[in-house]
């Protein structure tokens, strides 16, 4: 376990975990994106937490996966990838926040924001001059939170995904330099 703050801990996502990813990403997921969704997000949970998806994720050299434990109960997952270049930011040593996702009872507590600050420290450590990562434009207070957190715009894209919500396919591309 890696300790963040007083009550707040990461523990290392596992190939031997998968059930337990699955699990707690229907629910996480389901609660912030389900409306996004046709199938209510019930093929991105499937696809994106499988269990060959995470062995595949975590044989990424440069990348590492975590679950968020606050209060020794397991509220989330955080996932960051070292070296992942932001198009238009070559010059710049910089890393992905890949994903980070807390379940609803714990939003609003400061649990985001610590990790990020966690993130921020330990990047500068290694001499990392910037974080970005995709934040959905349809998903206000998370969106609201990165810019709050000093992150800016860079550029946006559109998810292909034919059971998603055209509406809200929109993607931009945040930075912060640190």
């Amino acid at each position: 376990m890696i300790k963040v703050s007083n009550n707040i801990d990461l523990k290392p996502v596992l190939s031997s975990d998968a059930t337990l990813l699955f699990s707690l990403m229907e629910e996480v997921y389901a609660s912030a994106y389900s409306h996004f969704w046709t199938d209510k997000g019930a093929w991105f949970v499937n696809s994106q937490y499988s269990k060959n998806t995470l062995i595949k994720e975590l044989s990424e050299e440069n990348a590492a996966y975590y679950f968020i434990v606050v209060d020794k109960e397991i509220v989330g997952t955080f996932r960051f990838v070292w070296n992942e270049i932001l198009k238009g930011f070559v010059e710049e040593k910089q890393l992905k926040l890949h994903r980070i996702y807390l379940h609803p009872k714990t939003q609003g507590k400061g649990i985001g924001k610590k990790l990020l600050f966690w993130l921020e420290e330990k990047a500068i450590k290694k001499g990392y001059k910037m974080i970005w990562l995709d934040a959905m434009d349809k998903q206000i207070a998370a969106f609201e939170f990165y810019k709050k957190m000093g992150y800016r715009y860079h550029t946006h894209l559109f998810l292909p995904f034919d059971l998603m919500h055209k509406e809200v396919r929109k993607m931009s591309q945040i930075y912060k330099k640190i």
